[in-house]
């Protein structure tokens, strides 16, 4: 009997129970279905991630001021400030591990058009700081290139352009007032997203640093009221820039040895690596749950098959009564069992694919199909499908043709 003539009789007998063959690959639909669902969610909450953490900014470190102490109540980072002008200059020219540092002093504010008005955050950056932040213009143009100019200028992210002058409109040359004070609009910044913790980065404004000093926040001082974004060089690793960092500060503030640093560097590509690997940990493990299905699912093959045998045994016997040699009769219950885990593992992936899809539609993640899993959820069910209709058949092709025609 050839191959093909083996799997129309195997399709044939799977045929006439259908209800019966079809709870007996809902295991193996489940469990192909589970992992793949699964998987391709872990993907997309890892895609998410790494989208967000781009979005900060490309090998980013932040750099705060230290903490105040008032008796026993301690504030935290930023309260004290101890970053100075100086600093920011060190770190621009004395570390060549350091590609662009560049401050950023922040407030939230009123910002009005002729028509609207919307509280924002209102920045005060430098050219640099959108380059560390890898924020790009949509349109019109950037910040003076000279940090030090205070020119009344502004850049407005895509949630304060919508509310302040509408959809798809284009503020560049239109004047806004922040806190009384007029700027004119000269850019809008492209979108960014969300931050990791729900913040709408474009819910924002930026200003030259000293005007934001001068006009906003009432005169430039020695501190650096705010926060100092930086960015690595290329192929230096974060952590290199980082421990750089923390020894050029401690020297320039004469922080002695075992002393507490008055300062506190964030290195956000450690907290992304740390959230990758958290998220790979969640999806293999689901992934291993969503596996045991594809056990149980074979368990049930091996059952079905040998109350498949025992319900055919005077079939079998007339076969080998007409020629069929053992090895015949084992094929036959071996590609039964193998057909029913393939159809099992196809229908589980259009399934998991499905759930996948409805999954990342309802969190809103992206949806990555991970074409080794699907490829690799098939293999794994046609192999319980060998594995475990292994014994069946061996039991069915040992059969005595006397006993078995004789059998009732």
């Amino acid at each position: 009997m050839n191959l093909l003539a083996v799997i129309r009789v195997a399709i044939r007998a799977l045929l006439r129970n259908r209800l019966r063959s079809f709870l007996t690959a809902l295991g193996i639909i489940i469990g192909v279905a589970a992992v793949i669902a699964m998987v391709s969610i872990g993907e997309g909450a890892k895609s998410r991630v790494e989208q967000s953490f781009s979005a900060m900014g490309t090998n980013l470190l932040v750099v705060r001021s230290g903490s105040s102490q008032m008796g026993g109540s301690r504030g935290g980072f930023g309260s004290q400030p101890t970053l100075t002008w100086d600093d920011l200059k060190a770190m621009q020219t004395e570390l060549p591990s350091v590609k662009y540092a560049a401050p950023e002093l922040r407030s939230n504010a009123p910002l009005i058009s002729e028509e609207q008005n919307w509280t924002t955050r209102v920045a005060g950056v430098t050219p640099d700081y959108l380059l560390a932040r890898n924020w790009r213009i949509a349109s019109g143009s950037g910040l003076p290139e000279d940090p030090d100019s205070n020119v009344k200028v502004v850049l407005l992210g895509q949630t304060v352009v919508e509310k302040l002058f509408g959809a798809y409109s284009d503020p560049v040359g239109q004047i806004v007032r922040i806190r009384n004070v007029p700027f004119e609009v000269v850019g809008v910044l492209a979108a960014k997203g969300q931050s990791p913790m729900g913040d709408d980065y474009d819910d924002t404004a930026l200003v030259p640093v000293r005007a934001y000093a001068e006009k906003l926040q009432g005169g430039l001082k020695k501190f650096i009221a705010g926060t100092i974004y930086v960015s690595a060089a290329p192929g230096v690793p974060t952590s290199k820039t980082e421990s750089d960092l923390t020894n050029l500060l401690r020297d320039r503030h004469r922080i002695r040895p075992g002393a507490e640093d008055d300062f506190n560097v964030r290195n956000l590509a450690e907290m992304a690596s740390a959230q990758e690997e958290s998220t790979k940990t969640l999806t293999t493990l689901l992934a291993a749950i969503a596996a045991v299905s594809l056990l149980v699912g074979g368990i049930g093959v091996m059952n079905i098959m040998l109350v498949s045998v025992t319900e055919r045994t005077r079939e079998i016997g007339v076969r080998m009564a007409v020629g069929a040699r053992p090895r015949d009769i084992l094929l036959q219950f071996l590609v039964e069992a193998l057909v029913l885990a393939l159809i099992g593992g196809l229908t589980g992936v259009a399934l998991g694919v499905t759930i996948a899809q409805q999954l990342s539609s309802s969190f809103g993640w992206p949806l990555l199909i991970r074409v080794d899993v699907v490829l690799l959820s098939v293999a794994v069910s046609a192999a319980v499908g060998v594995v475990f209709g292994l014994y069946p058949a061996r039991k069915a092709s040992q059969l005595d043709p006397i006993e078995a025609l004789r059998y009732e």
